[in-house]
């Protein structure tokens, strides 16, 4: 006898099944449906028929509409699959509800760096920041003349240098949006807690200039931060010799700490999806919302972000919003978003990518579905923008863009010390100077990406319990923060990943 093929279906409200084994046309699937054409992994079939117009639900949701009649068994992706406008209930903090946060004495605990601020790090680096891309180069040359000397070898205590190259920080407006992300972004990079010091190099003549940047945030040289401009120093050579002098001199000080025994509310993770899959939604999104939910019991913080990757599915948050003017807030975004879209004659639908939907992903719809869904269930406490100081505690949500790298880069700058990344494409990303664990969502990704992935998700599928792969995520946040490598860390990612947001006018 043919072993039926594994489907799932997601709610009782569902009129799709989607696909764990590859389903081949005339086989027999769960529910007595017979396939009409081949159904790959991750993908959905009708459980019935679909009249042309009706919705499609997944997730109980819906995904999208019929562009045609739909038979029972037949494939259902974006052939056969539109999206058009619909109402949506944002009721405001219907579903809010008082959280219960454990006391200090049962929270769990990591080891992390306690900064004089008050702040934790999880990691401990000298970063090289650039005012613009015109001194990308020169920070280059000193952070690969320190990290090749073998001087660090005397200072165990510091992760590493990094040259964090901006692309841009010239020919636009420093009145304006651009300069604005710039700033705060910069800024946010320069304070995050896993930052031990700091050298920022510039130019000289360049529109974001260090002096400006160092007034408004009450900057003056110390001995963990330091800036110079390569007109000032003399050129090329000279300003890498006194960067890396800066450098060493400031190892003595960045090393002087010590890693102690921290609380898990000192903790604040960033949450991250890329090359999505039909499984995301499924594995391990659910999962690692588990593990925010355990995150918010013992006091810390979850950055949900992308917010194109959120469209659809907005309402959903809105409703775990801890008050209408924070369910606003998120509301008054996605507008924002819909607007600018069109200004650039584009869509909200344009995501998914091509490998999304090869993945079985059909609508942006669908996928923000799934990608909410690493925000676990507890309510939503506060609405950043881009970069911006995350300061409460609890769930939050912060505006970026759905790329990866701009997106990460933005909750680093608000504060993040860890990231968190689902992928069932198989993403290539690390983060410095935040350690990033990659989640596979299915067990062949995970397999044929080892190197890359630190936890398999997929066993979900076969039956683990998403509330003990949470846990299992949460244990692994732990030991990360207290200093155990993640993979992208051992292959020696993050030195390309610092991509601020460009919104505005390049001149």
């Amino acid at each position: 006898m043919s072993k039926i093929p594994r489907m799932l279906r997601l709610s009782p409200a569902d009129n799709v099944l989607v696909a764990i084994d590859v389903v081949d046309k005339g086989a027999t699937a769960p529910e007595q449906v017979v396939a009409l054409d081949k159904i790959m992994k991750g993908h959905k079939m009708a459980s019935g028929p679909i009249a042309k117009d009706e919705p499609i639900r997944k997730f109980g949701q819906i995904i999208g509409f019929a562009k045609k009649d739909i038979a029972r068994g037949e494939w259902v992706h974006e052939h056969n699959t539109g999206m058009h406008d619909f109402a949506r209930d944002y009721a405001f903090s219907k579903d809010a509800k008082q959280e219960i946060i454990l006391p200090p004495e049962e929270r769990a605990t990591f080891e992390g760096y306690r900064r004089a601020n008050g702040k934790v790090g999880t990691r401990n680096y000298i970063g090289i920041m650039t005012s613009v891309n015109c001194s990308a180069t020169v920070a280059g040359f000193i952070a690969k003349e320190l990290n090749d000397s073998g001087v660090l070898k005397d200072y165990p205590n510091i992760d590493g240098v990094v040259a964090l190259k901006l692309d841009n920080g010239c020919v636009i407006d420093y009145r304006g949006v651009i300069f604005d992300i710039l700033k705060r972004t910069s800024w946010g990079y320069a304070t995050n807690p896993n930052m031990g010091g700091v050298l920022m190099v510039g130019l000289g003549c360049e529109g974001f200039q260090i002096p400006r940047f160092k007034e408004a945030y009450h900057v003056t040289e110390n001995d963990t931060f330091r800036s110079m401009t390569i007109q000032e120093t003399g050129g090329t050579r000279k300003t890498v010799a006194a960067g890396v002098q800066a450098v060493i001199d400031m190892l003595p000080h960045a090393n002087n700490v010590k890693r102690e025994t921290c609380l898990a509310s000192d903790l604040v993770v960033a949450l991250q999806c890329g090359g999505s899959d039909g499984y995301s939604g499924i594995t391990a999104n659910p999962s690692l919302g588990a593990a925010v939910d355990i995150l918010v019991q013992h006091g810390g913080t979850a950055i949900l972000s992308e917010t194109p990757e959120i469209y659809g599915a907005e309402h959903l948050l809105t409703r775990r919003a801890a008050t209408q003017e924070v369910g606003e807030k998120l509301v008054d975004i996605i507008k924002w978003w819909e607007d600018y879209t069109k200004r650039n004659l584009m869509e909200m639908n344009n995501n998914p990518s091509p490998g999304n939907k090869l993945g079985g992903l059909t609508t942006i719809l669908e996928k923000s579905l799934g990608a909410a869904a690493k925000g676990g269930t507890t309510t939503l406490t506060n609405v950043y923008r881009y970069a911006e100081p995350v300061t409460g505690k609890g769930f939050v949500f912060m505006d970026t863009p759905g790329y990866d790298p701009v997106s990460a880069t933005g909750q680093v700058a608000g504060g993040a010390n860890l990231l968190c990344f689902t992928t069932g494409r198989g993403s290539a990303y690390g983060n410095k100077p935040v350690p990033s664990i990659k989640l596979a969502t299915n067990s062949d990704i995970y397999h044929r990406m080892i190197d890359d992935m630190d936890i398999n998700c997929g066993d979900v599928l076969d039956g683990v319990p998403i509330t003990e792969k949470g846990k299992e995520i949460f244990a692994k946040m732990l030991n990360v923060a207290s200093g155990e490598r993640s993979k992208s860390e051992i292959l020696g990612y993050g030195d390309n990943e610092f991509v601020p947001w460009h919104v505005g006018a390049m001149m």
